[in-house]
C-alpha cells in the first residue's frame, strides 16, 4: 500500500474548520454595522491563512477555507446562484433538540451561475497554500430536496421538478468555472442521500410533496449531467451528511438504500462516508463500489466531539471495511466537518486539530508514509 499522490488523499476531512474567535466577532460585529464588509474581509483573510498553514503542520496534503466566509455550508452557495435567493422562514431545519436559525431558499428566476463569489474564495485559498487547494460546495440535489413547497417561482418553472435541467447546467459551468481558477479538488456535500436512508426523513419529505420513490434516479441522473463537464484531470467527490449543527444530527439508517445507485451509478470520483455511530449502520453496502479507481473516505473518526478515538478500534473499522472493498480503494477523514455552519459543533479547536493529526498519522501506519 502507498500514500496517494492525488485527491482525495489516504489522510482527508470533510472541508469545514471551526470558526476562530476572531471570525465569529467579526461577524457579529459586521451584523450590526458596526464594521464594513472590507474589515470583515480582512479578518476572515487573516484567520484563513491561519488555518491553512495549521493544516499543514498536521501533515495534511490538502487544504480548505474552512468555509470561514459562510454562514450555512450549503445555503450561501445556492443564495449567490443566479435565479435563487436566501428568505426568512416561520421555522428552521430540525435536529435531534435543536433547530437552525429559520432561512431557506427560493427560486426567483431562472437557475444559472455567473460571476459566483466562491470563486474569488477559491482563488484567495489557492495563492495561500502550498498543498492541495480543496474547494467544497453543495451538491444539485441538495437544493431541490431543500426547497419548501411554493418556494419555486411558478412563472418561471411550473414545479420544483422542473428546475432539474438547469440546475444540472449551471453546475457544468461552476465546474468549469472552478477549473479555470485551478481547482482540481472539488467536493459536493450532499444530506440528500442519507435522509433517503431514514424511513422517518422519508416520510418527511413525502409529507412535503417529494416524490420519494424516484429521487435516486433523479438525482443520478441530475447529478451525472453536471458531472459532464469534469475535465479528466479534476476530483470531484461527495460527502454524504446525516445531519450536523452544533454535534447533533438527523437522518438514521445504512446505506443499503440508496449504495447501488449513489456508488455504482453516480459518477463521482470518491465517496467521504460517515461511520462514526451506529446510525450509518454495518460497511456491507461498499459492495456496491466498482472495482478500481473510485474511493471511499471512511469518516470512522467523529467531528462531534472531542474525544479521541483509540487507534486500535480505527484500524479495526477500516479493517472491517475490506472485505468489501480493497484497502487500497479505502482512505480516512472525519465522518463530518467540524462547523457545517458558523456555529460550529461541541469541541475545542485544539481537540480538532488532534484529531486531524491523528487521522494523518493512523493513515501513514495503514497505508504508509
Amino acid at each position: 500500500m502507498t500514500q496517494r499522490t492525488k485527491p482525495p488523499f489516504r489522510a482527508d476531512h470533510v472541508g469545514s474548520i471551526l470558526r476562530t474567535a476572531s471570525v465569529k466577532q467579526a461577524r457579529a460585529q459586521r451584523e450590526k454595522g458596526a464594521i464594513s464588509a472590507t474589515q470583515l474581509k480582512e479578518v476572515e483573510d487573516r484567520e484563513i491563512e491561519k488555518i491553512i498553514r495549521k493544516q499543514e503542520e498536521v501533515g495534511l496534503r490538502l487544504a480548505t477555507d474552512g468555509e470561514f466566509r459562510r454562514a450555512w455550508w450549503h445555503f450561501d452557495f445556492f443564495s449567490m446562484l443566479d435565479g435563487v435567493e436566501l428568505y426568512e422562514l416561520d421555522h428552521g431545519i430540525q435536529f435531534q433538540g435543536v433547530q437552525t436559525k429559520m432561512q431557506s431558499i427560493k427560486v426567483t428566476g431562472k437557475i444559472g451561475f455567473s460571476n459566483h463569489p466562491m470563486l474569488e474564495h477559491f482563488k484567495f485559498l489557492k495563492s495561500h497554500t502550498k498543498t492541495v487547494p480543496k474547494m467544497t460546495i453543495p451538491a444539485p440535489s441538495v437544493m431541490h430536496f431543500r426547497l419548501e413547497p411554493g418556494a419555486v417561482n411558478a412563472q418561471v418553472y411550473k414545479s420544483r421538478d422542473d428546475i432539474f435541467d438547469d440546475l444540472a447546467a449551471a453546475y457544468q459551468k461552476a465546474i468549469r468555472a472552478f477549473y479555470d481558477a485551478g481547482c482540481r479538488y472539488l467536493q459536493w456535500d450532499d444530506t440528500a442521500w442519507a435522509y433517503l436512508c431514514s424511513k422517518e426523513e422519508l416520510k418527511k419529505a413525502r409529507d412535503r410533496g417529494l416524490d420519494v420513490d424516484h429521487l435516486q434516479d433523479t438525482y443520478t441522473a441530475c447529478i451525472n449531467k453536471a458531472l459532464v463537464a469534469k475535465p479528466a484531470d479534476m476530483t470531484i467527490t461527495t460527502h454524504v451528511c446525516r445531519g450536523n449543527f452544533r454535534s447533533t444530527w438527523i437522518a438514521s439508517g445504512g446505506y443499503e438504500p440508496v449504495a447501488e445507485n449513489l456508488l455504482a451509478k453516480c459518477n463521482y470520483d470518491g465517496y467521504f462516508l460517515e461511520y462514526d455511530s451506529e446510525r450509518a449502520g454495518g460497511f456491507e453496502p461498499l459492495r456496491f463500489l466498482p472495482k478500481g479507481n473510485k474511493i471511499v473516505v471512511l469518516g470512522v473518526v467523529t467531528s462531534k466531539s472531542g474525544r479521541l478515538e483509540p487507534r486500535a478500534d480505527i484500524k479495526k473499522r477500516i479493517e472491517e471495511a475490506t472485505k468489501y472493498v480493497a484497502l487500497d480503494q479505502l482512505c480516512l477523514s472525519p465522518q463530518c466537518g467540524f462547523a457545517s455552519t458558523e456555529e460550529g459543533n461541541v469541541l475545542a479547536e485544539d481537540e480538532q486539530w488532534a484529531k486531524l493529526r491523528m487521522i494523518v498519522e493512523v493513515a501513514e501506519e495503514v497505508w504508509g508514509k
